[in-house]
């Protein structure tokens, strides 16, 4: 029974996401359509598309995880959802504003358009790739649990990795961003049956009185379990852990090339504005997730090698019969699928556009999508290969992909702050930053002196700071790429891509 529901649910959506991703009959002939649906994307299918690339099995595994594990910590969801959004309002309608009226299709493309210079685009990219293919993992590791929850011993952990990639590549592969899309919709309606099913029954599971009965069970059992830094009286996650990696978390969130995409998708300004109002509710959630982490805790849900990202599934099957198993299962496989197909989607589009397009190339837009295909399966390789044997938390496994994808904040917010931004301050900006965050005698002398404070956060400030330095004693860019970021309204040649823009109200081709 659990494994025959969670393939309905998964073949099913599969099935229907390639047909809704096929449709329009030219979905998959061209880059825009592939990569970032045509720029067609209205207020529902862009706030699904959104919460899709958010609220993955970080959300849910993750979280409920490390509430399992530490109890308090675990609040960085709450904290880091609600100032993401507050960014998001402002920036991401300057993105989308951008990418239509120049063409845009992935995040380097901005970089080459505003400061003039594909090879900043390409070097972005290359720091895009390496982002999105960790994060990339966060999904494999994810995947690989519920897999063996479904199919048992039977299923090796590297071979339920490999099961993992092989269906991610699959969403995408023929029909792009619309695919995932429609799969995201169905995953998010999914996830809240889920977690208003198990909300309802967990406070019976654990021998408490109602669900609040859960949080006092949890204190008596393990003293300071809601509070700072949490179970473990000597762990690093003090509430300036907290407000740290929330902020790092806030500020390198819209800067991941995939959600540049996702912002070029949405057909109006309005519809994400509207987006980034309402989707803070969606953070509500995480108080469920949180409840799900301690009953395990207070069950005494012990999972398979201590291993807190299976502390949840692992309680659920403990608890729950096997139809209940089966609906958590197919949900969990869309919680990766959905997100992690769009990765490795944007990951292609930045190696065949910014990559292999630096070598000058007038690459068609069929050899372009083929590229882009092969790519991401290759990068779908690395991630399993990074995978393979991890056992590090999917919350420690974010925070390294925030930071990494940080060393590109200063160099995004800055284009639309500051004209003055140059390419080149950009540049050292970004090799600041990472010998500020990977050095091994930096790392000693931030855990020495600042051991509560996220890394990613100091050195995307130090990045901050020499990209403002080198960029005041460098040539500005020209007017006319500064007015990718600046000044929209002002008319402008600047180009990356010869391709035309859909009206959104029409979905006839219009100059781009």
């Amino acid at each position: 029974m659990t494994l025959l529901i969670a393939i309905v649910i998964v073949l099913g959506t599969t099935l229907g996401a390639i047909g809704f991703g096929r449709r329009a009959g030219t979905s998959s002939r061209t880059m825009s359509n592939w990569a970032v649906g045509g720029r067609r994307f209205g207020t529902v299918l862009f706030w699904f598309m959104n919460a899709g690339e958010i609220y993955t099995t970080f959300a849910v595994l993750g979280i409920s995880g490390y509430a399992w594990a530490l109890g308090a910590p675990a609040y960085l969801a709450f904290t880091s959802v609600s100032l993401s959004y507050a960014l998001g309002y402002w920036i991401m309608p300057k993105i989308w504003r951008a990418g239509r009226k120049h063409g845009l299709i992935t995040q380097a493309d901005f970089f080459t358009a505003r400061f003039d210079a594909p090879w900043l685009g390409a070097v972005t990219a290359l720091v895009g790739i390496a982002a999105l293919i960790v994060y990339v993992q966060i999904q494999l590791v994810s995947l690989s649990l519920i897999v063996r929850l479904t199919m048992g011993s039977s299923v090796s952990p590297d071979a339920a990795v490999v099961i993992g990639a092989l269906l991610m590549l699959a969403f995408v592969f023929l029909a792009g961003l619309r695919s995932a899309a429609f799969s995201a919709g169905v995953k998010d309606i999914l996830m809240i049956v889920v977690m208003v099913l198990l909300t309802a029954t967990v406070a019976g599971k654990v021998g408490a009185s109602s669900f609040l009965d859960v949080f006092h069970i949890a204190e008596q059992q393990h003293p300071g379990i809601g509070s700072f830094p949490g179970i473990d009286p000597k762990s690093p996650t003090t509430s300036v852990w907290l407000m740290t990696s929330a902020l790092n978390v806030a500020l390198g969130n819209w800067v991941f090339p995939h959600l540049f995409q996702v912002s070029y998708s949405a057909a109006s300004g309005t519809s994400i504005r509207r987006n980034a109002i309402w989707q803070p509710l969606y953070s509500l959630a995480y108080f469920f997730i949180i409840l799900l982490g301690f009953a395990a805790l207070v069950a005494g849900t012990k999972p398979e090698g201590g291993n807190l990202n299976a502390a949840l599934l692992q309680f659920v099957s403990d608890k729950y019969p096997g139809w209940v198993i089966g609906l958590v299962a197919g949900t969990g496989f869309l919680l990766a699928l959905a997100p992690g197909s769009v990765l490795l989607l944007t990951s292609g589009s930045l190696f065949a556009r910014n990559v292999v397009g630096l070598t000058g190339r007038d690459l068609s837009d069929r050899s372009t999508l083929w590229i882009c295909r092969l790519s991401m399966t290759a990068f779908a390789a690395v991630a399993v290969w990074l995978t393979l044997g991890q056992s590090n938390s999917l919350v420690d496994i974010l925070l390294y992909a925030y930071s990494a994808i940080g060393m590109l904040a200063p160099g995004v917010f800055l284009s639309f702050l500051w004209r003055r931004t140059s390419a080149a301050g950009v540049l050292l900006g970004i090799a600041a930053g990472f010998v500020a965050l990977l050095a091994p005698f930096a790392k000693d002398f931030w855990a020495a002196h600042l051991p509560a404070w996220e890394p990613g956060l100091i050195a995307m400030a130090i990045n901050a700071l020499v990209a403002v330095l080198v960029s005041l004693c460098t040539p500005a860019p020209r007017a006319r790429a500064v007015a990718v970021g600046l000044d929209l309204t002002a008319p402008t040649t600047v180009l990356v891509t010869r391709e035309a823009v859909p009206d959104p109200r029409t979905g006839e081709a219009s100059p781009a």
